[in-house]
């Protein structure tokens, strides 16, 4: 019991892990790869949410362990089974809440008017300070854009 206990919350944690996409932080593939690089200023900015989705791994294992933790330290028999459901029906809820929260982050959709005069807006993550009028760069592969000082 105890290793099926260790082994769902060891997957739960694996589906919380998710990629940055910031202007700052480069995968692998992306490392010594050419890129266009248009100058510009910050036009304007706007808060978004950046939805990475969710896998349902946190229900999953939130209503497992729920069950487990209910079904087997609460009552006997029809008294167990219930406390069971109950407790995969709130563990479910809780499990889905945190990988909810851990899934969802802060981002910028930030407008820069290049200097040739065309606009251009990207969305990445919210880790770098940009403030309207700041001169920026935007470095393109043709895949990926990013915004960067």
């Amino acid at each position: 019991m105890k290793k099926l206990t260790i082994l769902l919350a060891a997957l739960s944690l694996t589906a919380c892990a998710v990629a940055p996409q910031s202007g700052s932080v480069y995968n692998a593939r992306q490392v010594q790869n050419e890129q266009t690089v248009r100058m510009g200023y910050v036009e304007s900015l706007r808060d978004v949410t950046i939805d990475k989705g969710q896998t349902g791994v946190g229900t999953v294992s939130g209503a497992a362990l729920g069950g487990i933790a209910a079904g087997s330290s609460i009552g006997k028999g029809n008294g167990a089974l219930a406390a069971g459901i109950l407790g995969a029906v709130a563990g479910g809820l809780i499990g889905q809440n945190i990988e909810n929260n851990m899934t969802q982050k802060r981002g910028l959709e930030i407008t820069v008017r290049l200097d040739n005069g065309e606009m251009r807006a990207i969305t990445q993550d919210a880790d770098e300070v940009f403030r309207t009028g700041d001169r920026v760069r935007i470095l393109s592969n043709g895949r990926t854009s990013r915004v960067t000082h």
